[in-house]
């Protein structure tokens, strides 16, 4: 089959290109990582955001009615892989990627109008509410309680590895309504003010040694019960598709092409011994096989933004192109460490090769293949929705 893209659509391509050339800095791909930058950085992030939501371009495949600029699905491809590829800061990814289109096909009219245009114009931040300190893959012995108490639910609990929690305004959230039922029938998806009183928020430092995960807190939390989305005790259904929508959006091939890009780079210009180390057999080899993988991903992404240009929410598709692409970020990190040898440890040290940054990729793609659901997740959802094995 000949993949391609429409005049109009490579128009379009060339809009965003030009667009992203002119609103970041020329060393900006040296600075990716806001966590480790200053305010200044952070403060340019945020501002360059508010820009891409003014262009319509943050929520590109929403409807105009909900502040989304009304765009296709494939255009909305195109922005996201010149964006990767340039490494532009991405914004609300909760909110843009989770909860607004989550919302858009459960939520109630009153519901998509309080919270969509919020998102999309990026002035709403979201975090996430799944996972619990017992409740990670199995995600359905959840323990949080969510008791219905007149117009209210109170909640009592713990999540953890909520990331951006200690910044978001919002969470959307899972809770046990009914723990008499069976696991996957008493849960209810619920969206809460992260200003309610009663909830904590704690830091936890990951493995790069920044501040994106929180453990969340909730002790006799009252959300009004219009935040329930979809129908009590029928939240685990809505949750899969939140699921499917954040395994739709992780793993951007074309930010790995930036990065073996680099590599072939750095093996080009760097000698050992007065040889590159690109004539090396083994390092080529190992080079083309990451180039093939990152167009498998990106072959991945295209049939996933085919079946939303259709209506079809994702399942399987969407695991396949998550597992894959997370998966091959730590092959391609690996393939890095190995290749730049002693010297490749260099933490974020500009006398290290590609200025320190392959440690950094290395150690934080780990928790790539966590997030969203762990790879024996992916591969479970593979085998029974996509290949009908039992369970």
């Amino acid at each position: 089959m000949e993949f391609g893209f429409s005049p109009e659509e490579e128009a379009f391509r060339q809009k965003v290109r030009a667009f992203l050339k002119q609103e970041l800095p020329a060393d900006w791909e040296g600075r990716e990582a806001f966590e480790e930058a200053g305010e200044e950085q952070r403060r340019f992030a945020r501002a360059f955001v508010k820009r891409l939501a003014q262009q319509g371009w943050l929520c590109m495949a929403w409807p105009k009615e909900y502040g989304g600029g009304g765009a296709t699905h494939v255009e909305q491809l195109i922005f996201k892989e010149e964006s990767g590829y340039a490494g532009a800061p991405a914004g609300d990814v909760f909110g843009v990627g989770m909860a607004g289109p989550t919302l858009i096909v459960f939520g109630t009219e009153a519901q998509k109008k309080q919270h969509l245009p919020g998102i999309a114009s990026a002035e709403v931040i979201w975090c996430q509410g799944f996972s619990e300190p017992g409740a990670g893959s199995d995600l359905a012995s959840l323990q949080t309680k969510a008791v219905e108490q007149g117009d209210y639910f109170v909640v009592n609990g713990q999540k953890i590895w909520s990331t951006g929690a200690h910044q978001a305004n919002w969470m959307f959230m899972l809770c046990r309504t009914d723990p008499e039922a069976p696991r996957h029938r008493g849960i209810s998806y619920l969206l809460v003010d992260m200003k309610t009183p009663g909830i904590t928020v704690r830091p936890l430092v990951n493995a790069v040694n920044s501040h994106d995960f929180n453990e969340v807190f909730f002790d006799e939390v009252k959300v009004p019960r219009e935040n329930l989305v979809g129908d009590k005790n029928a939240g685990w259904y809505v949750a899969a598709a939140t699921l499917d929508f954040e395994r739709s959006s992780i793993g951007d091939a074309t930010a790995a092409r930036r990065s073996l890009e680099r590599m072939v780079q750095w093996a080009r210009d760097t000698k050992v011994d007065g040889v590159s180390v690109y004539d090396d057999p083994t390092v080529r080899a190992k080079l083309a096989e990451m180039a093939i993988e990152i167009e498998i991903s990106r072959m991945l992404s295209y049939r996933v933004t085919w079946m939303q240009a259709q209506g079809i929410i994702p399942n399987y598709e969407a695991s396949e192109a998550k597992l894959f692409a997370s998966e091959l970020l730590q092959r391609l990190a690996n393939a890095g460490m190995q290749m730049m040898g002693l010297a490749g440890q260099l933490w974020r040290d500009p006398r290290g090769p590609l200025s320190g940054r392959m440690p950094v990729g290395y150690v934080g793609s780990i928790g790539i293949t966590l997030a969203g659901g762990t790879s024996e997740i992916q591969r479970n959802i593979i085998a029974q929705r996509g290949l009908g094995l039992p369970r």
